[in-house]
């Protein structure tokens, strides 16, 4: 779980990409060269990947942490299971 601080760091950066797609829209709207279209896009990909990291960052911290703390090897099992499915499909994608 995320402290109150980390949820408005992660709202903070969701609210941001937000108004950076709708920038890109309004550009491709407005026929905007593409290679300046493209490189708003990367920009947007950069910064949801900031997201994901900040998020994997804390639920390594506080849920897996805890699960192993706490000696459940089901639950651990589990976790470990999430975090590698989870990074299979990160190396699929890129």
């Amino acid at each position: 779980m995320m402290n109150q601080k980390q949820k408005e760091d992660v709202q903070r950066r969701l609210g941001k990409i937000e108004g950076q797609i709708r920038g890109i829209s309004k550009m491709v709207e407005t026929d905007r060269y593409c290679m300046d279209i493209l490189s708003q896009v990367r920009a947007v990909v950069s910064a949801i990947r900031k997201v994901e990291d900040l998020v994997m960052d804390q639920h390594l911290h506080t849920c897996v942490a805890d699960s192993m703390r706490h000696g459940d090897e089901a639950d651990q099992n589990e976790k470990i299971a999430e975090i590698m499915d989870m990074l299979s499909r990160f190396r699929r994608i890129g």
